[in-house]
This record gives C-alpha cells, sequence and structure tokens, in this order.
C-alpha cells in the first residue's frame, strides 16, 4: 500500500512570514519518510467554516493557489509525487491546465499526478470572478477537459471541437516524462457520472475514507461494473481514499492508521491519502515514517 500527504490548511502558529520555509520543512521531511505522494487542494478561499464540517477554518484562512504551491514543493523534494486533489475543471481553460501539469511533471522529473473534479465552491468562484455554471454543465466541461488532456498526451497535435471548448492544436510539447502521462485521478463518488468518467479516462480515482468502508465498498462496485460495460481492466485502476488523522497522546497512534489502512485494503484500496491538523508539527509525520509507512507496504 502507498501512503500520501495531503496538505489543506496553511495556517500555522509560525504565522504567514515563515508560510514558506514552514511548507518546505514538512515537504523535505514527509519526503524522507518515505511518503509516496504529496498533495494540496485546489481552492482559493479555506472551505471550514459553518457551511463545512471540514474543520479547516473560515475562507479568511491562509490559502495559496495549487499549482504555484506544487512547482514549489517539487523544487524542495527529491522523490514524492505531487498533485491538485483534485483542480475544480471551471478555474483554469484545459489547454492551458493540461501545459501546467505537463511542466510540473518535466521539472519535477516525472513526478506529476493529474488530479481533476467538477469543482463545487461557489462562494469562491463567484468571489474571484470564476464563471460558475450548473452542475450538468460543470460535468460536462470536466469530460471535455479529459479527453482533451488524453489528445494532448498523445501523438495527435490535432484540433479538438467540443460543446464549450474549441482548440485548433493540441500540441505540448515538451510532452511528459511519466509514460505513458501523469496518472489522471478523478476526485468524487458519484456514480453516474463521475465513477463512469474513471471508467473510461482516468488512471486513478479518489474516494472519501470518512464515508465508511460499506459506502467505499459499494462505490467500488459500481465502479467495476462501469469498467465491465465499458470494456476497461478494472485492476488497471488505481484504488485511493482521502481521510484525516491526529497522531498525538490521547487522539490516535500509529497502530489506528495502520489498523485503518489494513481495513482499506481488504477492500482493494491500494493508495491512503492522510492530512492532519497538526502536520505542522515534526512528530507525526515522523511516526507515519518510523512505524506506519514500514508496517503497511506489504498490504
Amino acid at each position: 500500500m502507498k501512503i500520501g500527504l495531503q496538505i489543506p490548511n496553511f495556517t500555522w502558529p509560525s504565522g504567514q512570514q515563515k508560510l514558506g520555509s514552514r511548507l518546505a520543512e514538512i515537504a523535505r521531511t514527509a519526503d524522507d519518510a518515505g511518503f509516496d505522494s504529496l498533495w494540496v487542494m485546489d481552492h482559493f478561499f479555506q472551505i471550514g467554516g459553518p457551511e463545512r464540517r471540514s474543520g479547516l477554518g473560515p475562507a479568511e484562512d491562509e490559502m495559496l493557489e495549487c499549482y504555484t504551491t506544487l512547482g514549489y514543493l517539487a523544487g524542495v523534494t527529491q522523490h514524492v509525487k505531487l498533485g491538485a486533489l483534485v483542480t475544480g475543471v471551471i478555474y483554469r481553460h484545459p489547454g492551458l491546465l493540461v501545459k501546467t501539469v505537463t511542466t510540473l511533471d518535466v521539472l519535477s522529473g516525472g513526478r506529476a499526478y493529474f488530479g481533476i473534479g467538477a469543482a463545487w465552491n461557489e462562494r469562491e468562484s463567484r468571489g474571484l470572478g470564476i464563471p460558475f455554471p450548473p452542475l450538468k454543465e460543470r460535468f460536462e466541461r470536466l469530460e471535455e477537459t479529459l479527453q482533451i488532456t488524453r489528445q494532448m498526451w498523445s501523438d495527435n497535435n490535432g484540433a479538438y471541437a467540443g460543446k464549450y471548448f474549441r482548440l485548433a492544436e493540441t500540441l505540448c510539447h515538451p510532452p511528459p516524462i511519466s509514460q505513458p502521462h501523469p496518472p489522471i485521478i478523478i476526485g468524487g463518488m458519484g456514480e453516474r457520472q463521475t465513477l463512469r468518467m474513471v471508467a473510461q479516462y482516468a488512471d486513478a480515482c479518489n474516494l472519501f475514507a470518512r464515508m465508511g468502508n460499506d459506502t467505499v465498498r459499494l462505490k467500488l462496485q459500481v465502479l467495476k461494473e462501469h469498467c465491465d460495460r465499458l470494456g476497461r481492466d478494472y485492476h488497471e485502476i488505481e484504488k485511493t481514499t482521502l481521510s484525516t488523522v491526529f497522531i498525538a497522546p490521547g487522539k490516535m497512534g500509529a497502530q489506528d492508521v495502520i489498523d485503518e489502512c489494513r481495513s482499506l485494503a481488504a477492500l482493494g484500496i491500494q493508495h491512503c491519502i492522510f492530512n492532519m491538523p497538526n502536520v505542522h508539527e515534526r512528530g507525526p509525520l515522523e511516526v507515519f515514517g518510523s512505524d506506519i509507512i514500514p508496517a503497511v507496504r506489504e498490504l
């Protein structure tokens, strides 16, 4: 089993002036500890507050633009793979987005994931003047973006003409270092659209472990049914989950995380991604490196 680290919160006791250096320290510690992947959210406002039960804080808390941050993280790490969990499809034109992810992959030496989803945060979209179409249109734009991505990462440099996007050329040079391309990971658990697109276009899915094992099992079964109908090998798709752990006295210990990984592995999950409220402390990351990661490698 692989272990990933998501950093969704940048409001730390060290303050804004040391945000960059503390982020670099966290990333290097995770890299040295043996984490397989490192992720940030694609948001412009923090997503906590009364309207969300994330515990991440109000919209006014610190939030970094994800691809600038991933480029920075690429420069301070050596091994860990890097990605957005997940990019909101409405925030960037598909051609520019694919070029951005490709650049991250090239400059990191082939360490990029391409995470994408339909987007949901209307407040930050309206706040920054980004059009926020209805859900149906966002899913249609997501599908076109996935088609453009696959074409730009192929030998076909020709035009693309869709309902929402028209590209005269799908040229992308230099091409990605990752072969055949950076893994495409779609976030979300929608059975009709999201998991069907995973089966049709993606290399990985991301499910919410907090929803419980029964729900994760159901979503994986739905994904398999989509794969069977489309003629896709279900086993080609990397199954990942996202959840929160709090390693601290009186909260959680290494064995609690190991047990969660074991139960998810029994469902077919291959890559557990965790965020931690106290990630700014070295201790929890070191516990992962010394106890958790070695224990779950063979799951």
